[in-house]
């Protein structure tokens, strides 16, 4: 038996449970009779159960998230049935707000709302010691960060080997962006840069070599983020990689000249855009410079060997699509290597409700919550947006179509007057409806999709478009063609240029 079991279903392997980490980080004695596990969704709730039971706990902490919630819904019930003496903490973004209705909540015997670093193992050692809180619903202030234990020996070297590391050097956020939860925390708290150091280093000497930042606004306090940037230039070592999300229109000189000495392919930034309209930026109050913005983009992607990853989020809340086209085409043309398009989401608890009724959003009752309709555009036409969004991750997001997707878009050097918005939408409007589905097309069929769309529909000469889709697969290690394009006579056999960092996705944009 064990006294405290910290468990949740991360969306995939690869994820780890830095919240858990934390928890644990900070039970004090209790560590020695506690206990991670760690699912993820291809795992039963009742197989999860079954493991769990197994190691006969008397807590079983449960982070839950908008990835996990039915899962979690499940497991709960499974484990209060089978041992109902069994005590059920939950605790996570999905359950802080709106919580009061949620099935897992109400079968749960407690719930911590907010950040529980502390609270978390106050609960744990009161439960224990027979001196059970009277309320359900437990509501702890914000946690020091500067004495709130840090939890990175606690990555395994396994965890080191083969899934992602999450560290952070703040939290909370500054801004009040209405579809986020980090609007609801407007106080920056910042760990104490020389402890956070002395971790990072021992991470690096145990072997980890893939960071990711998960602060939310990283380059808020312009001298802090700069020791931070300057360590982890100084500790490079090769096949290492650090993901950072930005505020998009700031970007100091004094970061600039450390940015460009990173190794190609060493960096990744993600760059929440969301709107390029100005007023449906007021309107969320997501304020930005957006000339500073562009500069700061081009810069990045020509003057640096940064990877981008930028964000544009469709149906907020007055901004119809040809809006949204016109900022999608305004951001291709600065040419960053990922563009994510995302559906607005109503989490719980975000500011973005109050706009529901004006606006007519409707929004899918289940996980993610995403947008159905609202006033502006209509379902039909954001289910389009959701195919739009798949198939430009796979074609052009992926990496594996560079020079294909400049050809989709109408791209010839300098970008032309066509919108690749319009061509890019018609492209998924054709590939729909010849596969009709989103998910699960082969590598070799979707070369073959292309080839006949901008062969037969586009008119390009066959051999030409062979050419393009050949180079791209030699380019990235492809080692299956369709007979489509092994009939020009072409070299299908170049091996691709091998990059000493980054991530497999993000090192396709380089090669």
């Amino acid at each position: 038996m064990i006294d405290v079991l910290l468990t949740t279903i991360n969306a995939k392997y690869i994820h780890t449970a830095f919240g858990l980490r934390y928890l644990f980080a900070n039970l004090g004695d209790l560590k020695n009779s506690a206990e991670i596990m760690e699912f993820d969704l291809q795992t039963r709730p009742i197989d999860i159960a079954e493991a769990i039971l197994n190691k006969n706990p008397r807590i079983v902490g449960i982070g839950v998230y908008i990835w996990n919630i039915r899962e979690v819904e499940d497991l709960t019930c499974i484990l209060k049935k089978v041992n109902p003496e069994i005590v059920v903490v939950l605790g996570g973004p999905e359950v802080s707000y709106e919580f009061e209705n949620q099935p897992a909540v109400q079968m749960c015997d407690y719930l911590i709302r907010g950040e529980g670093d502390i609270a978390f193992a106050e609960l744990c050692k009161n439960i224990l010691s027979g001196q059970r809180p009277e309320s359900k619903v437990i509501l702890p202030p914000l946690p020091d960060v500067q004495v709130v234990k840090m939890p990175y020996e606690y990555y395994t070297d396994e965890d080191l080997k083969h899934r992602i590391i999450y560290v952070e050097s703040s939290r909370g956020c500054p801004f009040k962006c209405q579809f986020c939860l980090s609007s609801l925390d407007k106080q920056v708290r910042y760990f104490p840069v020389e402890k956070l150091l002395a971790e990072f280093r021992q991470l690096i000497n145990r072997g980890a070599r893939h960071f990711k930042f998960v602060d939310r606004t990283f380059n808020v306090d312009i001298e802090r983020g700069r020791t931070l940037i300057e360590f982890c230039l100084g500790n490079y070592q090769e096949g290492m990689f650090f993901h950072f999300e930005l505020i998009p229109d700031r970007l100091p000189e004094q970061w600039r000249d450390l940015i460009k000495r990173f190794p190609r392919g060493s960096l990744q930034f993600e760059v929440g855009i969301q709107t390029f309209n100005p007023e449906v930026a007021e309107r969320i109050e997501r304020r930005q410079n957006y000339q500073a913005l562009e500069d700061n983009i081009k810069f990045l992607r020509y003057e640096t060997e940064a990877h981008l990853h930028t964000d544009l989020i469709v149906g907020l809340p007055g901004e119809d699509l040809e809006s949204f086209a016109k900022g999608f085409d305004r951001l291709v043309k600065m040419h960053p290597q990922e563009i994510q398009v995302g559906i607005l989401k109503r989490l719980k608890g975000a500011p973005i409700s109050q706009h529901t009724e004006e606006w007519g959003m409707v929004y899918n009752p289940n996980p993610p919550y995403d947008l159905l309709k609202n006033n502006l555009i209509s379902f039909s036409q954001l289910q389009s947006i959701k195919r739009f969004a798949r198939f430009w991750d796979i074609v052009a997001n992926s990496g594996n179509f560079v020079k294909t997707t400049e050809l989709i878009l109408g791209e010839d050097g300098e970008m032309s007057e066509r919108s690749p918005f319009k061509e890019f939408m018609a492209l998924s409007q054709w590939l729909f409806d010849k596969v009709g589905r989103t998910t699960a097309i082969a590598r070799a069929k979707l070369l073959e999709l292309l080839f006949e769309y901008l062969t037969t529909v586009k008119g390009y000469e066959p051999k030409e478009i062979a050419a393009v889709l050949v180079e791209d697969c030699r380019r990235v290690g492809f080692r299956e063609f369709p007979e489509c394009l092994k009939k020009y006579g072409l070299d299908l056999m170049v091996k691709p240029q091998k990059l000493q960092s980054g991530l497999s996705r993000q090192r396709k944009h380089f090669r």
